[in-house]
């Protein structure tokens, strides 16, 4: 089982940027796809971003793409979500989430997540 402990959240004004952290314990990422998802109030969760732990490789929503970037530190055993081009319907709680399973858009298909933090873009 893995223990996942989001970071990074808080306020921050339109086009501006924050840097959120995911760091694993328990288990490392290695045995895991880590993603990230955002949730918004009366919203569904939806997905922002995961990555393929072992190639980097990347993958976005079409809402985030080109303003936000995913990566890992394996050494750290930590995901980031680097968000540029902050824009207040990017409000949301972000969640870190890890699927046993190769890399998804599926909510369902992700087994762990972390606790969330909160983001606001004020306009």
């Amino acid at each position: 089982q893995v223990q996942l402990v989001e970071s990074g959240g808080g306020l921050v004004q339109a086009g501006g940027s924050l840097r959120l952290s995911c760091v694993a314990s328990g288990r490392t990422f290695r045995n895991y796809t880590p993603g990230w998802f955002r949730q918004a109030p009366g919203k569904e969760r939806e997905f922002v971003a995961a990555v393929h732990w072992s190639s980097g490789t990347p993958y976005y929503s079409d809402s985030v793409k080109g303003r936000f970037t995913i990566s890992r530190d394996y050494a750290k055993n930590t995901v980031y979500l680097l968000m540029n081009s902050l824009k207040p319907e990017d409000t949301a709680d972000y969640y870190c989430a890890a699927s046993r399973g190769s890399v998804t858009y599926n909510v369902a298909a992700y087994d762990y997540w972390g606790q969330g933090t909160q983001v606001t873009v004020s306009s």
